[in-house]
């Protein structure tokens, strides 16, 4: 299947089907096989560098055998027939993205603030977040889903169609699989900040362009819907995407809240610690639940934006290769 055909048919699946819970998801074997290289690579009293090589080697292995089983996979299924082929990259396709699942989630957060249901809003928040969110009031609940859906604009929407337009399907589910692994092991805690060292620096390459892309996709979603600033959210942009202690995750939040007019940023609790951080859009006002339904409908504009890029980069380097 030509990629600047893929790109839509697996994003339109995307759309109608969603992350079903019942659907054996590959990100869901890759997360065993992590779980699993895990408990045999780490030793009680290992030292810190083969702490590090034992973390390397881990996500070296997932990362190589999720493109070489994604490849093996669509090889064999285009030697029994062209139809199963493209069905098979369709459905791994499809399995790459989190377009309706992320906006699904995020909109049952608002819908229990909007009921005055605060502890299901937490619970539900929980589920999409990685801070604690037991004693979150109204407000930083607010915060806390406008972040997220900025942030996973880019790792669960761009960069998916970044990679597939680059490389196809196997490049994406590596993709996929290093995002897993941060998400896994890719912890600056004492726990994981040796093991996990190399997951981390991995991660924070392979978003480096789609994070920026992100910033870009949704100043431009401001300029054309009604619900963002296009200039504050440049402006906000160029001056506080490098506050964030992530290199990436800094810069879709960034132009958020200055597309938006929001205080994003501060101090979260993680595992009842407290992890302070920089505001970004310090002058803006804080969120509130109106201020995260604008949010989810921004990243829909910006992703169908950044889909529209990718189907156009997928076609011109497929027409530079034809030639």
């Amino acid at each position: 299947m030509n990629r600047d055909t893929l790109l839509p048919a697996a994003y339109l699946l995307d759309q109608i089907a969603g992350d079903p819970e019942w659907l054996p998801h590959p990100v869901r074997l890759i997360g065993f096989a992590i779980a699993r290289g895990e408990a045999a690579l780490r030793r009680r009293g290992q030292s810190v560098e083969a702490e590090f090589a034992a973390g390397a080697a881990l996500t070296l292995a997932v990362v190589g055998s999720t493109y070489w089983l994604t490849a093996a996979m669509l090889r064999r299924a285009r030697l029994r027939s062209g139809l199963l082929g493209n069905t098979t990259e369709l459905l791994l396709g499809w399995t790459c993205l989190a377009a309706r699942d992320l906006e699904q989630q995020a909109a049952a957060v608002v819908a229990a603030l909007e009921g005055g249901d605060t502890p299901l809003a937490r619970g539900r928040l929980a589920r999409i977040v990685g801070r604690d969110t037991e004693e979150l009031d109204s407000s930083q609940i607010s915060r806390a889903v406008v972040e997220t859906v900025a942030e996973s604009a880019s790792d669960g929407i761009v960069a998916p169609l970044f990679y597939m337009a680059l490389g196809g399907v196997p490049i994406a589910m590596a993709y996929k699989a290093v995002n897993t692994l941060d998400s896994m092991i890719g912890h600056a805690d004492r726990q994981y900040f040796y093991f996990g060292k190399a997951a981390a620096r991995l991660d924070d390459a392979a978003n480096y362009i789609p994070a920026r892309i992100t910033a870009l996709a949704l100043i431009a979603a401001s300029l054309l819907s009604s619900h963002g600033d296009p200039r504050m959210a440049w402006q906000t942009w160029r001056r506080d995407g490098g506050k964030h202690k992530s290199p990436n995750a800094g810069q879709p939040e960034s132009a958020m809240a200055g597309a938006l007019h929001v205080s994003l940023g501060g101090d979260n609790r993680y595992a009842g610690e407290v992890i302070p951080a920089q505001r970004m859009g310090h002058e803006f006002p804080p969120a509130t639940p109106e201020t995260s339904t604008r949010a989810i409908r921004l990243v829909s504009t910006a992703a169908l934006l950044a889909l529209a890029g990718g189907i156009l980069f997928a076609a011109l380097t497929q027409k530079r290769r034809g030639r």
